[in-house]
């Protein structure tokens, strides 16, 4: 019996999350991303001073808790459950910031049309309310953005989905503690 429940435990171990429950929201435990099945890789609470932002979750076909792997991975979703109203200007704000704050100058030369491009997508959203969800998909070499499931956009450009992932998974993140919660390692 006692192997069984060490075996039992390794297994549960080296599994992703099995769904969770983050201030309210439930995080489903799989997504399908470009026809594959993904797992809940960890998620978290983005705050800004005392506020309460959305839930990040980032969805992986394997789990990692390194963030190069994880931003090799493909396909992959960051997921943002909201949890206030936002304008879409704020959104596209926050994720322009965290542009800024995780790639070069170059870098974002490099991907100025695509960025553009999302902010005229999230301008698009208008007000987005609290329990929209906001996805960022990356498969077939691009980035697609859903709002409450419906796709906005798909965005071209492997360079573009790798700056738009380093917000929450690059060396400077929009918050250490939701980094390492995306990453499985718990937080915030």
């Amino acid at each position: 019996m006692r192997p069984i429940t060490l075996m039992a435990l390794a297994l549960l171990w080296g599994t992703a999350a099995l769904g969770m429950d983050i201030q309210g929201v439930r995080l489903p435990d799989t997504a399908s991303v470009g026809g594959r099945q993904l797992v809940l890789n960890g998620a978290g609470v983005r705050t800004k001073v005392v506020f309460r932002i959305y839930v990040g979750s980032l969805y992986l076909p394997q789990a990692t808790r390194d963030a190069a792997a994880a931003l090799a991975a493909a396909p992959r979703r960051v997921r943002l459950d909201l949890l206030r109203n936002l304008h879409a200007d704020q959104l596209s704000d926050a994720l322009i910031e965290g542009l800024k704050d995780n790639n070069s100058d170059a870098e974002l030369a490099a991907v100025k049309a695509q960025t553009d491009q999302m902010v005229a997508v999230m301008k698009g959203f208008g007000d987005v309310k609290e329990g929209s969800i906001v996805a960022l998909d990356h498969f077939d070499g691009a980035t697609h953005i859903l709002l409450d499931g419906n796709e906005r956009a798909a965005i071209a450009g492997e360079a573009f989905a790798q700056a738009l992932a380093r917000i929450w998974l690059g060396d400077h993140p929009v918050q250490a503690d939701l980094k390492r919660a995306m990453l499985g390692g718990g937080g915030s």
